[in-house]
């Protein structure tokens, strides 16, 4: 029988304020447990929230980055309900009028399994609220008890709701993906999943084909995107099940084990009567004047989606290799940055002068080393690109070696190695373990000579029809050379010398 699938996302994304939405106390990651719950956090007798500006300038920037309309008003309401780390009974949060409306998101899928190619899928986005965090419950460390450490109460949230426009995991693993990249290239949310920074629910139901939505039920706190797609496929395959042997799915909130690979359910899922909602009474509306918000545009750096098209189109790279170099903010970063080091010497270095192909040029040759060994290494070594110990001028400096003829790819590989774990530069390195390639015409000529000479039959079988020869000599000539002729002038008078 077939499925479809529907899939929508709530994703929390912590905003980078160094302080509370409605108060003045540290968001620092880490702290003692409660000593940064303060009274505003835990609503105690007396105390009024004050609206934190830097959250609200976060929302303007997302919905901004997103096509979204800002509301010029909105509002604050109470989320009342009762949990061990939420003592005040209630959350401050949004509800009906949201300070970012609907917006949307373009993200490249790619499938998680067959042959099928990559494409593009635009995700509506419903809405962008401001709210609160709650606190958290620590288990399993307290003789059996368990543990409130309300430090995170007040942190300021992002919470960011998708249309059910999904229809797999490889699309909603793609949108988390996409905005995870997001909020970290416009600097509103750390991202660290690790720290809950980025924390996602998934609404999962199936339904015949042309049949009406079925029931949701919503996976709740996942910080992998590994763990997310493993969620949602055995969601899904319960839900099928669970139809097919004549059962019902009933709206519920679940967890995902990542140990059994399975959901279970945690409690029924609420409806938004459930929370009776109504405006807070110490928050007056939120107003955001039209000036505000062309203030925070002009802070908006240049987007993944402008920036890979200007890839694509300006420096002629292909689409794969511009979202990949656009995968973090820091990547792109340092691709420019490698591409600008090398584009100011290599014209004159590849004898282009001014002409326009000598960006290109740069850019495809910065690219390939990213995407290859830069990437490479940083995984074999666990880190990510604000972590390597290359800098991009480096990078670039070596590279203009490889564009000048100096070293060789080989070369230059072993370059690459010595400057990431001893560090220092190119030309040193290249002096001190003499990797210079041999690029006199008169040197190359000279070897060729007595190669042609020692394989007078090879010539001769090479002359009469056998071009797959031609590897050979080249491969003596190499060897002979110790790795060092230039390849490319080694090729040509291989050729001049073997046609007679």
């Amino acid at each position: 029988m077939t499925w479809e699938i529907v899939i929508g996302l709530e994703v929390h994304t912590q905003l980078s304020t160094n302080s509370k939405i409605f108060s003045g106390a540290s968001t620092a990651f880490g702290a003692e447990p409660n000593t940064q719950a303060d009274a505003v956090s835990l609503a105690l007798p007396g105390v009024l929230p004050v609206l934190n500006k830097g959250a609200v300038e976060r929302a303007i920037k997302f919905g901004l980055a997103t096509g979204a309309h800002i509301a010029p008003r909105s509002v604050f309401a109470r989320k009342n309900y009762f949990y061990p780390d939420l003592p005040k009974g209630y959350q401050i949060s949004q509800f009906d009028l949201p300070v970012v409306g609907q917006g949307a998101l373009t993200v490249q899928v790619e499938p998680l399994s067959g042959n099928a190619k990559p494409y593009e899928k635009t995700v509506r986005i419903t809405r962008a609220h401001l709210e609160e965090d709650a606190g958290k419950s620590l288990h399993g460390d307290f003789h059996g008890m368990t543990g409130i450490d309300l430090n995170r109460a007040g942190t300021p949230l992002l919470e960011i709701v998708s249309e059910p426009d999904m229809c797999s995991a490889a699309e909603a693993v793609a949108y988390a993906k996409a905005l995870h990249t997001l909020v970290r290239w416009i600097g509103i949310c750390d991202g660290n999943m690790q720290e809950g920074s980025f924390r996602c629910d998934v609404n999962v139901s199936v339904r015949k084909p042309g049949q009406p939505l079925g029931t949701r039920r919503e996976i709740k706190n996942l910080n992998s995107f590994k763990f997310m797609q493993q969620a949602i496929d055995y969601e899904v395959q319960w839900q099928i099940d669970t139809i097919e042997n004549g059962g019902k799915v009933q709206q519920a909130t679940v967890l995902f084990n990542p140990d059994t690979g399975e959901t279970r359910a945690m409690r029924s899922k609420e409806d938004a009567h459930d929370y009776r909602y109504f405006p807070d009474p110490d928050l007056l509306p939120l107003e955001i004047p039209s000036e505000w918000i062309e203030r925070v545009r002009g802070t908006l750096p240049e987007l993944p989606q402008a920036k890979q098209a200007r890839y694509v189109n300006d420096l002629g790279l292909s689409a794969y290799d511009a979202s990949i170099l656009t995968a973090s903010r820091e990547i792109a970063d340092f691709f420019e940055s490698s591409v600008n080091t090398l584009f100011s010497q290599v014209r004159s270095a590849i004898n282009l002068g001014a002409a326009p192909s000598a960006e290109p040029y740069a850019a495809k040759l910065c690219a390939n080393w990213i995407i290859g060994e830069v990437s490479a290494q940083l995984n074999r070594d666990g880190k990510d690109m604000s972590q390597c110990p290359i800098s991009a001028q480096q990078l670039g400096s070596m590279l203009q070696r490889i564009a000048d003829g100096t070293i060789s790819n080989s070369g230059a590989k072993e370059v690459f190695r010595t400057m990431w774990a001893e560090g220092g530069t190119a030309d040193a390195i290249i002096e001190a373990k003499g990797l210079k390639q041999v690029s006199d015409s008169g040197a190359i000529e000279a070897l060729v000579d007595e190669i042609i000479a020692a394989n007078a039959d090879k010539v001769a079988e090479y002359r009469s029809g056998k071009d797959k020869l031609f590897g050979f000599f080249v491969g003596i000539a190499m060897k002979a050379s110790k790795g060092k002729a230039n390849p490319a002038q080694l090729n040509d008078v291989l050729k001049k010398k073997l046609a007679g």
